[in-house]
């Protein structure tokens, strides 16, 4: 969700080093970044692989899109001045300290934060309040190849519709996933769709559990599992990873909800629908017939 914000910091014409978890690199290999920081093992880990890019002195600027005091106080104690969010004691780590306009979409709080930091440095006053209305994420071709031979492997030669079951832990002591998807993949198989998921590997027994009748794919690095996404009729999925990278890549989507509120999660793209809210999960007919509205017009004849 902080990709416009990135792009805005990126078309402003900085050099980014982009530091996040490892799976993120891959993820964001299109937008050809000047360097990625694998970090994620705790702040002092975190504090040496940044100085290792960036030694003490050098003047680079940063900016902390998550919430936590580890990050800030690990870009801090790396010697990279930094712009963040106050909250939870992070004033005194930041060089730039903003206010957070809550109530806003986490995406047009990530925009913010790179609007103002880009303020502040003095470096493009031309940022619009708003992010665009699609997040554009770019995808490689090597990305593509990878989707199209794991498709490939599992003979997957029509068009499929891909189910995103799981959604790790709980929200307010509440699951996050969707208790319908089986009978979902049972209901779309039967009007001639294949169904596919392609769960990450810890997810593997809890996707098979959910779609027991589903082609399952073997876990893809995100970029490839993001041109995935594109290569489905239509993607279902909780909110979760999955739909944020859906929405990322531009896919046609639907997003469950029941625990979470989309109005502030949901997915950033105009090509989602979301069903249920943060009180209630949608009922397996509604989800029916919002895929079935959705597939209109998609082919079940082989590709091509």
């Amino acid at each position: 969700m902080c990709l416009p914000a990135i792009k805005r910091l990126q078309a402003a014409g900085l050099p980014l080093v982009l530091c996040g978890r490892p799976w993120a690199e891959d993820l964001f290999a299109g937008l050809a970044p000047a360097g990625f920081v694998p970090v994620g093992d705790g702040w002092r880990a975190d504090m040496a692989a940044i100085r290792s890019r960036y030694p003490v002195g050098r003047g680079a600027r940063g900016v902390v899109f998550t919430n936590s005091l580890s990050s800030a106080a690990a870009f801090r104690l790396a010697g990279i001045r930094t712009a963040g969010y106050r909250g939870d004691g992070r004033s005194l780590l930041l060089t730039w300290p903003f206010n957070k306009r809550e109530g806003r979409h986490e995406v047009e709080i990530f925009h913010d934060l790179a609007r103002l930091a880009l303020w502040r440095w003095g470096v493009d006053g031309s940022v619009p309040e708003e992010p665009d209305a699609a997040l554009g994420l770019p995808l490689t071709d090597a990305q593509g190849a990878a989707a199209d031979a794991a498709l490939a492997a599992a003979n997957i030669t029509e068009p499929f519709v891909l189910l995103s079951p799981t959604a790790t832990g709980l929200h307010h002591g509440k699951p996050k996933a969707w208790p319908e998807f089986g009978a979902l993949a049972a209901s779309l198989q039967r009007e001639g769709w294949t169904c596919v998921t392609c769960p990450p590997a810890h997810e593997v027994e809890q996707a098979r559990a959910a779609v027991p009748t589903a082609t399952m794919l073997p876990a893809l690095p995100l970029g490839a599992f993001a041109s995935l996404t594109t290569k489905a009729a239509l993607v279902v999925c909780n909110d979760s990873g999955t739909s944020h990278v859906a929405a990322a890549a531009g896919a046609r989507q639907i997003t469950l909800f029941g625990v979470t509120r989309r109005e502030r999660t949901g997915p950033w793209s105009k090509k989602a629908v979301c069903l249920g809210s943060d009180t209630a999960w949608p009922t397996l007919d509604e989800v029916e017939r919002s895929a079935r509205f959705a597939l209109v017009g998609s082919s079940i004849a082989a590709l091509p």
